[in-house]
């Protein structure tokens, strides 16, 4: 399992890496790094079945596996925000509960915090002695839960900004752009809406993982789901691997990189005016 693991991840995060220099914005390096930290993680568990009393292995591959994945969700706070701002200052007033400018600095800040937790505690996982990985398992939880309550709030976030621009900006809404949406292409995508169901399928098997990690860590480190290799790959690498493969297709920089000012031009011109509903240029302006 952890060959195949290895494999996926690999694969996947080869296809970002491409992806990144064939439509490259530095706001999406979390992505590309973390499925490289993930396949990096597999690599050292494949190691660590042959070489299974290595402490210094069983650590580097506890704390890839665990923390990897918080990149996951910087890249999701990332995405979010640039939606929130892809229509103007009016939609994005009258879409997000947040700011959009400031979802990526509270909730990376808020990562932060738990991954230095969830770090601290994912190293005394792996002590020889019971009593200091039984306190190591507890950090974690704590880091687990408090990682998960902010997740829950960014989903509430997503799920809000698609509720509010249905019903506030029915125009946006419906507009699904002009051309065909291509699967690897690097020419820019119109459909906003494949961009942001993508995301939310993000939140739900980041949440999985999230539940998962939770009741594990609960149950300590003798507990049924830490005992049974299968509920990691079901529950928390499956899940991981999934979502983040769906960016291999969906890379959100097509979606995100149509400047204002050429949206503006459009207009203008006449071009897109379905999409705005038939608003001027000093509205979206």
């Amino acid at each position: 399992p952890a060959f195949i693991g290895l494999t996926l991840f690999t694969l996947s995060g080869i296809v970002h890496w491409i992806q990144l220099c064939r439509v490259g914005k530095k706001y999406l390096l979390v992505l590309p790094i973390g499925m490289t930290g993930m396949a990096g993680g597999f690599a050292l568990r494949f190691l660590l079945h042959h070489n299974p009393t290595s402490k210094g292995v069983l650590i580097a591959t506890t704390l890839l596996l665990l923390l990897s994945p918080c990149l996951f969700l910087a890249a999701g706070y990332v995405i979010l925000g640039h939606l929130g701002t892809l229509f103007g200052p009016k939609v994005a007033k009258g879409s997000m509960l947040i700011p959009p400018a400031r979802i990526a600095t509270i909730f990376v800040w808020s990562d932060v915090g738990t991954i230095l937790v969830q770090g601290l505690g994912g190293s005394m996982t792996v002590s020889d002695n019971i009593d200091t990985v039984n306190l190591g398992s507890k950090i974690v939880l704590v880091g687990v839960i408090i990682q998960f309550a902010s997740f829950m709030l960014f989903s509430l976030l997503v799920v809000v900004f698609g509720l509010r621009v249905k019903s506030r900006f029915p125009h946006i809404w419906t507009a699904t752009g002009s051309s065909a949406f291509r699967l690897f292409s690097g020419n820019p995508a119109e459909n906003w809406h494949i961009l942001y169901y993508a995301l939310c399928a993000t939140c739900v098997t980041i949440l999985i993982r999230s539940t998962y990690r939770m009741i594990q860590f609960l149950q300590g480190h003798g507990g049924y789901l830490a005992s049974h290799e299968v509920f990691f790959y079901c529950l928390d690498a499956l899940p991981l691997w999934f979502a983040m493969s769906l960016y291999c297709s969906v890379w959100p920089p097509r979606f995100l990189n149509n400047s204002r000012e050429a949206q503006v031009i459009e207009l203008q011109k006449g071009g897109h005016r379905s999409l705005y509903g038939g608003e001027s240029t000093a509205d979206l302006l």
